[in-house]
């Protein structure tokens, strides 16, 4: 864990190589990926780099790739991956791999292209025939079935009939042969079929006669093969100016026309119908013969696009590599960049060992750069279940180089807060067994798209959530809104052997054992007499409103201490002392003394104290009677008629509970009394040294001193380093230095306020200061109270469980089997549906809010630059994840 609280060190080195080797050089650090070049070409455009050229084959191959993958789609064929990214690095690198890829590639995108070509002429010509075909059909129906009809329609129809009538008889060589009309066939797009009608109409002004006929079977597109549904037309016209018209007309629509025999010539359609038929069907068997050597064209590069595409991807990264690298001399190539401090050696053996296999003259050296260095790179090394979290960080922000590493906290504070808010058994074992199924069904090698990669990714966080909800759930002792009497309850209610009716309203339950020992208290969590009590809402709210303090204000004080060990490391003495130095006297002094009397509170008997101030009779049955088992002290008789328990003589009615108690702390019950801490708390700052009812003695001054710790720091804190800032700075200024203030700090990330001391006067330092003052003092107080958040999540939680069982299983159980049926679907639906969906993701989104915000924000800095090696693993899987 100490390798992931601190980033990994890192090294800047220089890596001088020959021309020669250069590439199986980097080929070699690729696949150990611990290296993160520097461009030292930072005023070179891309067209202007070293190796352009072999950058542009590489994207003329991808571009080549992308074809492949186009033409498999066309038939549904998935690029299968025949080998895991790690078995093909573990292959020997070919030499010479983007020529023999390049030729390989041309040839067969060659041949796909002509294939294409050919399928489209191909598909074009039986296109051409099947509409053909279905023109002449059409037309032999139209004629034998409409013609006849229209034929002997009556002459009193409507003009539209007798214009129909007419024109068929001019067409059929009735009275008026000599007027015979003229005719047009073809076929149209069906979704242009109403605007080509209406053009024809408008265009012609009604003086021709149109008619359309559905053709059943689709039609492929030649280009872009998706099908297309078209119409058959036949137009009847007389004019030789509408002829002209109506063919611009099919032209502007790309409706193709077609010359067909007259119907009246039975044996020339005949005859046509055949030889069109004919040519059909072997067109058919000629277009599928393409398709089919197409389809195992494309099956066989489906199966070789994957290994083709990392090759070229593998060759682009090294070129885009090399491009960063310097050619001071000639032959040889200089590079620079940051390398993980405990792979140098490792890099060095690669380095000599692919040296060694060229013919390279001079050497190629791997050495490290001496100081100063640029801001190092952040890295951490991961593992599935890490991975996850410091992702989680990642998104906010980039630790500094070798700052402490949220993630490492993250990793248990997470699930713990999403547990305490999402505490229930059940759903809780219902998220974990969800992790579970993710955690047993992953497979590596598989390709998941980026939602289901990104739970899959998750699935020890998720299932470490599901357990700490299960753990809250025992202590809360929720099962579904239900309390489980798993080891007997330590309470009894008078009658209630007889059932729950017989149990009075408004009464009271007794402990089955005596008060204050083992046999009283619920071994695991809260006792079920709780979930059934009057005052169950009270207590919970109690509870868990204080343990929300308690948790948020522990967190964000470790958060405090982290920027203590943050300045401790990287020898930032003015932080330490006067940053956070102050920041633990102002929190410890007020927020850590809350906590400290939420548990002295609970851990005080209070029974025994109120007993002790209380009046009772010496001679009565109660005096030392065991129904008063809650005193803890003896019994003392003062010799009068009343005495307290104490010894203290006193009068029923007349005596206080100041006057009884024998703590003699001060305030009106004189620490007999439960406080109120809201308003002690309170009164800390508006009414210094008053306490009404303290829990210990001595406790009005011992919270005056407190206070004064708290004003006394907010100075400290606000002008202590920025004046000792701006004195070093004038300082060295007037001897001439002009070296950092602090020489002896180890490479790291500085100060922010050493930067702004070099750079600005002691005023801007100072307003500095002041937002990092104003910030903290304030963040303490809004902070705490956003930590409630766990409290009301949980009791929203639990309230909604305890609604939907009430209304959707209680209301129905009793009626009949088909209506406790009904409800368990309605309570399964909704539990399923708000409970373990869109609270797991709201108590989500929660928890993550109070660690960006409230924990984080007290020393993350989240200014890194992340470590980005050249890794070809990496590069491979993204380019995968790409596709």
């Amino acid at each position: 864990m100490t390798a992931w609280f601190r980033s990994a060190p890192m090294s800047y080195v220089s890596l001088i190589l020959h021309e020669s080797c250069s590439h199986d050089t980097l080929t070699e650090l690729g696949k150990l990926g611990i290296f993160s070049f520097t461009d030292l070409n930072p005023d070179l455009t891309p067209f202007q780099r070293r190796y352009v050229t072999s950058v542009k084959r590489c994207d003329e191959l991808e571009r080549k790739l992308r074809f492949f993958t186009s033409e498999c789609d066309k038939f549904s064929l998935l690029i299968s991956q025949t080998q895991t990214v790690p078995t093909f690095l573990s292959r020997a690198g070919d030499k010479g791999v983007l020529t023999s890829l390049e030729g390989e590639l041309e040839g067969y995108e060659m041949q796909l292209r002509e294939l294409n070509t050919f399928n489209e002429k191909l598909t074009r010509e039986y296109n051409e025939k099947v509409e053909l075909q279905e023109v002449l059909l059409k037309s032999q129906l139209f004629y034998d079935t409409d013609a006849p009809r229209l034929m002997t329609s009556s002459i009193g129809g409507g003009s539209e009939d007798r214009g129909r009538e007419s024109l068929l008889k001019m067409e059929h060589g009735g009275e008026q042969n000599d007027m015979r009309f003229s005719s047009i066939t073809g076929c149209v797009l069906s979704d242009e079929k109403l605007r080509f009608e209406r053009m024809i109409f408008r265009s012609t002004r009604g003086n021709c006669y149109l008619r359309f006929a559905e053709i059943e079977q689709d039609i492929s597109d030649p280009e872009t093969g998706n099908p297309s549904h078209k119409h058959v037309f036949i137009i009847f016209y007389k004019s030789r100016s509408i002829e002209g018209k109506i063919k611009k007309i099919c032209d502007a629509f790309s409706a193709h026309r077609y010359s067909i025999p007259s119907m009246d010539d039975v044996k020339s359609v005949t005859d046509m119908m055949e030889r069109n038929r004919v040519e059909l069907e072997d067109s058919h068997r000629v277009l599928m013969k393409n398709q089919d050597t197409r389809f195992r064209m494309c099956q066989m590069l489906a199966g070789s696009v994957e290994e083709w595409k990392w090759k070229v991807v593998k060759e682009k990264s090294v070129y885009h590599s090399l491009n960063m690298f310097k050619s001071d001399v000639s032959g040889m190539l200089r590079g620079e960049g940051w390398i993980i401090a405990s792979q140098l050696e490792s890099a060095r053996e690669a380095v000599s060992q692919t040296h060694a296999s060229s013919d390279a003259s001079m050497p190629s050296l791997l050495q490290v750069m001496p100081q100063p260095w640029p801001q190092p790179p952040t890295h951490f090394d991961t593992n599935e279940f890490t991975y996850a979290y410091q992702e989680f960080v990642n998104t906010y922000g980039i630790p500094r180089y070798r700052e402490a590493n949220p993630a490492l906290f993250t990793a248990a504070t997470f699930p713990f807060l999403f547990g305490v808010m999402y505490g229930d058994i059940g759903h809780g074992s219902c998220l974990a067994a969800g992790g579970l199924y993710l955690m047993f069904t992953y497979d590596r090698d598989k390709r998941y798209d980026e939602m289901i990669g990104g739970m899959f990714q998750a699935r020890y966080m998720i299932t470490a959530m599901g357990f700490m909800g299960v753990y809250a759930g025992i202590i809360y002792n929720d099962f579904f809104s239900l309390g489980l009497n798993l080891f007997t309850s330590r309470y009894y209610y008078e009658n209630e052997e007889m059932g729950a009716e017989a149990i009075e309203n408004g009464q009271n339950a007794t402990l089955t054992a005596d008060y204050g020992t083992s046999d009283a208290i619920y071994p695991m969590g809260m006792d079920p007499a709780w979930h059934v009590s009057s005052n169950e809402l009270l207590f919970f709210n109690s509870f868990k409103m204080k343990l929300s303090v308690i948790l948020g204000i522990a967190q964000m004080f470790m958060g405090t201490c982290l920027k203590g060990a943050n300045a401790l490391y990287f020898n930032e003495r003015l932080d330490f002392f006067f940053e956070f130095l102050p920041m633990v006297a102002f929190s410890a002094s007020l927020f850590i003394y809350m906590v400290v009397l939420i548990i002295m509170k609970w851990s005080i008997n209070w029974q025994s104290r109120m007993l002790s101030a209380t009046c009772v009779e010496v001679a009565g049955p109660t005096w030392g009677s065991p129904s008063y088992q809650e005193y803890e002290g003896v019994w003392n008789d003062c010799g009068a008629e009343y005495c307290s328990p104490g010894g203290i003589e006193c009068e029923v009615g007349v005596s206080t509970t100041a006057d009884l108690c024998p703590l003699d702390y001060g305030g009106s019950g004189d620490g007999c009394q439960p406080p109120n801490l809201i308003t002690l708390l309170i009164n800390i700052a508006l009414q210094p040294g008053t306490v009404d009812e303290p829990l210990y003695a001595n406790q009005p001054a011992i919270q005056n001193f407190l206070l004064l710790v708290a004003f006394v720091s907010v100075p400290i804190l606000l002008l202590a380093k920025p004046y000792l800032l701006s004195k070093q700075h004038s300082e060295h200024t007037s001897h001439g230095d002009s070296s950092s203030t602090n020489s002896d700090t180890p490479l790291g990330p500085s100060s922010d306020a050493h930067d702004e001391g070099e750079e600005h006067g002691f005023g801007e330092i100072l307003i500095h200061q002041a937002i990092e003052t104003i910030e903290f003092v304030l963040g303490m107080v809004s902070n705490t109270a956003s930590y409630l958040r766990l409290w009301a999540l949980s009791l929203a939680h639990s309230k909604l469980a305890g609604v939907f069982w009430e209304k959707a299983m209680l209301s129905t159980i009793n009626m009949n089997f088909f209506a406790a049926f009904i409800g368990f679907g309605i309570f399964a639906a909704v539990t399923t549906g708000v409970l373990l969906m869109m609270d797991v993701l709201e108590c989500f989104l929660h928890a993550l809010r109070l660690h960006w915000v409230e924990f984080q924000n007290k020393f993350f800095k989240a200014d890194g630059v992340r470590f980005v090696p050249f890794c070809f693993k990496q590069i491979l899987n993204d380019a995968s994840a790409a596709v």
